[in-house]
């Protein structure tokens, strides 16, 4: 049961870390999707989604627990060997420390207790996922000596992480450096790449997401979640600009206000203009911005266009500084501003939701709607050439 719990705390740690990785992979994953194959395909980002789950969990199955010490030298025996060098040691260990009685084949069942031999099923299974990943990636059979490569390599960063104390975090290893565990895993890692076609049988290839990918590239129509994408790329560079840059020194939001506010003219009216309706966000997801009516000035669009996106930052963030405002108690006008910061959230929290929900009308109706600041700026997107 001790070993079970130890398990699960790994699968735990990773998950939660998972959740935060993945939020943080969501706009980058969407980008690389609709770059490679046009569209984003569910298929694909449930590979991609449990391969990073998978490699978190399989790490800290290695990792964890660990020592509640950096001093874990002080934990150790001074004539501790870190290594063990012996190949299929864990073969003899099996042998002399069994209660089996090899003589009597009765006894061969218990083996499956011995914790030696679990030791060594896990490390078996541990790279076998990996084995059935590559495969996916690699589709052909013929490339099983790079799945057992790959495989080493893992291990051996494993082996390595532990024999350094996780690279000097420990001031001695707290687990050895067992060649055993590379030759298991490795092994592990090609099984899991030959047998994987009978698992991936049950889903779509590779190939088949990939030649989806090359019809839909030629189809002229931009997908609201694309469009989406690109707003929020723009919206994301004026962020990490200022995080990187003033950010760094100056904490007043008023600036950090004007800031936004000029970044929002520059990324979403001034370089579109310029760059042939291109922004930086489109630019990435290949498609640009051109209007739907031909006696009405482009430059006129992309302005309402940006005054539309900027309009809710701009509400969220003055009405936030006018909720801010210090009011003494004893003020006639205190009751006002207690309405008033009252009325302001529940404005905030209602416009919010109505944007929310607009998106996902739009992101479900697909070519029936279009994103309210594309409609009122009579702006369409266009794909561009591959």
């Amino acid at each position: 049961m001790l070993h079970m719990s130890v398990y699960f705390q790994s699968i735990n740690t990773a998950f939660i870390i998972f959740l935060l990785l993945g939020f943080l992979l969501i706009i980058p994953w969407l980008i690389f999707s609709y770059r490679k194959y046009g569209y984003l395909s569910v298929w694909e980002s449930i590979v991609m989604y449990s391969f990073v789950f998978y490699m978190l969990t399989a790490l800290f199955l290695v990792l964890l627990p660990m020592p509640a010490t950096r001093d874990t030298c002080s934990l150790q025996p001074p004539d501790t060997v870190h290594y063990s060098l012996v190949p299929f040691s864990f073969i003899t260990d099996i042998m002399s420390t069994s209660s089996v009685v090899w003589s009597q084949p009765s006894t061969y069942g218990r083996i499956l207790t011995e914790s030696v031999f679990y030791q060594a099923v896990f490390n078996l299974l541990l790279l076998m996922p990996f084995g059935v990943y590559l495969r996916y990636f690699f589709s052909h059979r013929r490339y099983w000596k790079r799945a057992l490569g790959l495989g080493f390599l893992l291990s051996l960063f494993y082996e390595i992480t532990q024999i350094t104390g996780i690279y000097g975090i420990y001031n001695c290893p707290y687990r050895i450096f067992d060649v055993d565990d590379l030759l298991l895993n490795s092994t592990g890692a090609l099984i899991g790449f030959l047998i994987a076609p009978i698992l991936l049988a049950l889903f779509p290839s590779r190939k088949s997401v990939e030649a989806k990918g090359k019809e839909l590239q030629k189809v002229k129509y931009v997908s609201p979640l694309s469009q989406l994408v690109a707003v929020i790329t723009d919206y994301l560079v004026i962020k990490l600009s200022w995080t990187f840059t003033l950010g760094l020194f100056i904490t007043d939001g008023f600036i950090e206000f004007i800031y936004t506010t000029i970044g929002f003219f520059i990324l979403f009216f001034l370089v579109p203009l310029i760059w042939n309706g291109k922004t930086i966000g489109t630019g990435i997801m290949r498609f640009k911005l051109a209007t739907t009516k031909g006696n009405q000035s482009f430059w006129k669009s992309l302005l309402i266009r940006t005054l539309a996106l900027y309009l809710p930052f701009m509400l969220s963030r003055f009405l936030k500084m006018v909720e801010n405002i210090d009011i003494d108690m004893d003020s006639i006008f205190y009751l006002y501003y207690v309405w008033g910061s009252v009325a302001i959230i529940v404005f905030l929290f209602m416009m919010w939701v109505t944007l929310f929900l607009h998106v996902v009308l739009v992101l479900i109706r697909r070519k029936q709607r279009s994103y309210y600041f594309d409609d009122v700026a009579n702006l369409i997107a266009k794909k561009e050439s591959y």
